[in-house]
């Protein structure tokens, strides 16, 4: 009797939360297409938080954003997931400008696994997302019981601590 051999391969997979933001164009559209890009590029979108609009954040004289964050799985290192999202961002046309300017897309990594990583390209946790209602909130919404590795809080608590006052809300069509 023959039998057929099946070779069954374990690639680590990794789990990263990815902040989505526009305010330039059709912003909704921006974040559907970036969310495809990354199903594509990057891995499995396990979970994407509602859409949330908030003002600007940084500087003022601009269009509200939309923003959504995303739970991913990957089996990306966390230099080629920054890679594939500058990429995306760049297939996209996203011009970098002015710091916290105006933009068709952001997408950044807030968190990688529980790993703290510091080098001249990548910082994660994302260094300002414990001050920023606009992330804590659809962070909150997929993942309130993660526990942050440098703050050792919960998302739920950040979000209560948080004294940012800018404006975050649903976004209602």
């Amino acid at each position: 009797m023959h039998g057929t051999l099946y070779l069954i391969l374990y690639l680590d997979m990794n789990i990263c939360y990815l902040q989505l933001g526009s305010n330039l164009g059709d912003r909704k559209s921006m974040l559907m297409k970036a969310l495809s890009l990354i199903e594509n590029m990057v891995g499995d979108v396990v979970v994407a938080s509602g859409i949330y609009e908030s003002s600007a954040w940084g500087v003022k004289d601009q269009s509200d954003f939309l923003n959504q964050v995303l739970k991913v799985q990957t089996t990306l290192s966390p230099h080629d997931l920054l890679e594939k999202i500058l990429n995306i961002e760049s297939i996209i046309g996203r011009k970098r400008i002015k710091k916290w300017g105006e933009r068709l897309i952001d997408i950044d990594i807030l968190f990688y696994n529980n790993n703290v990583i510091h080098s001249q390209r990548l910082v994660v946790p994302h260094p300002y997302l414990h001050k920023r209602r606009f992330v804590l909130l659809p962070l909150d919404e997929i993942a309130s019981d993660y526990l942050h590795p440098q703050c050792h809080k919960k998302i739920s608590r950040l979000l209560m601590e948080c004294d940012d006052m800018e404006k975050v809300g649903k976004y209602v069509l």
